[in-house]
């Protein structure tokens, strides 16, 4: 589908700039240049699309559509998909926490939308889609949301409502009846475009950084680190490799525009892809400031239950990946 910007990029590095085929400079600065323009590429296209299904699905409307009927399961399956089509970053966490459970949405389905936003967004689709194909791709969204589903189903289970802190609580004893006034303004899809078009301007404008540090260090480690380095710390054949990726990525920070193309890089250096992309899922959904921001609503028993149960299901993952892809 690139091959034309490959084509062009080839031309630029190796006819224009003058450098060697096959130099660590000449991969690193083509590797930087390719992925940049296509990332870009793939993520204001994607970025518009999410826009036009999130002006249907506003954080008030799903809230709403969430708690006016019984969905007998199906809710976590809901609040999951609803979570990839929803902007969401970790200053969103404790506000969104707190609307979704005074409007009456139970706790585990709350938290099963709070684990699919930060895993799968229109960024993390975008990159994936252009770094690792379709294949991958749709792959790594259902599973996004079936981990989500499924941590959020066991969370629920272990019925943590008295681990929330005394701040929830008083809260929540002093609600009122949720509201449910919240009505869709009739717009046209054109008239909504002007608005979706710049929404998805600010969200590229936002992570571009991230993407342009993510590729560069990408770029470095693809020119100059050798093909195999990797493998004598996490291979396939270390039945630990999983664990270790996601423990490792626990305590990092970083969003998914600046940990894929780190990524990317270290597949092709050899690491399995689910031990990669567990790594990722830990970095990009198990933060340290999330955690810190729903230290405001959760105990610290809460909190270590609520990144256990996720830990556990994105190691589950990794192993599944390495076993299909």
């Amino acid at each position: 589908m690139f091959d034309w910007l490959q084509h062009s990029v080839d031309w630029l590095i190796y006819n224009v700039f003058s450098l060697t085929h096959g130099s660590k400079v000449a991969d690193a600065l083509n590797f930087f240049v390719f992925d940049t323009i296509k990332i870009f590429i793939l993520l204001g296209v994607i970025t518009l699309i999410m826009g036009i299904i999130n002006s249907y699905f506003p954080i008030e409307k799903v809230r709403n559509f969430l708690t006016k009927r019984k969905w007998y399961g199906l809710d976590y399956f809901l609040a999951s998909f609803f979570g990839t089509i929803t902007p969401f970053c970790s200053c969103s966490s404790v506000p969104l926490f707190i609307g979704f459970v005074k409007g009456g949405i139970p706790l585990g389905v709350t938290l099963a939308f709070l684990i699919s936003s930060p895993l799968v967004d229109a960024v993390s689709v975008a990159m994936f889609l252009g770094m690792f194909g379709w294949k991958v791709t749709i792959v790594y969204v259902v599973s996004g949301i079936v981990l989500s589903m499924i941590a959020g189903y066991i969370l629920g289970k272990l019925k943590l409502e008295h681990l929330l802190t005394d701040w929830v609580k008083k809260i929540l004893e002093n609600k009122q009846v949720a509201d449910n006034s919240y009505v869709e303004e009739k717009q046209t899809l054109m008239q909504r475009l002007p608005g979706i078009g710049k929404e998805a301007l600010e969200i590229v404008k936002g992570v571009s950084i991230y993407i342009l540090i993510g590729i560069a260090i990408g770029g470095l480690m693809h020119g100059f680190i050798p093909t195999g380095f990797f493998e004598a710390y996490i291979s396939k054949e270390n039945p630990f490799a999983v664990p270790i990726a996601t423990l490792v990525g626990i305590p990092m920070y970083s969003n998914a525009a600046g940990v894929l193309p780190i990524m990317q890089v270290l597949v092709q250096k050899g690491i399995p892809i689910g031990t990669a992309i567990a790594f990722m899922m830990a970095v990009v959904g198990l933060s340290i400031p999330e955690g810190l921001l729903l230290k405001k609503v959760m105990t610290t028993k809460m909190l270590f239950i609520f990144f256990g149960v996720v830990a556990a299901c994105i190691i589950i993952s990794g192993y599944i990946f390495n076993l299909i892809l």
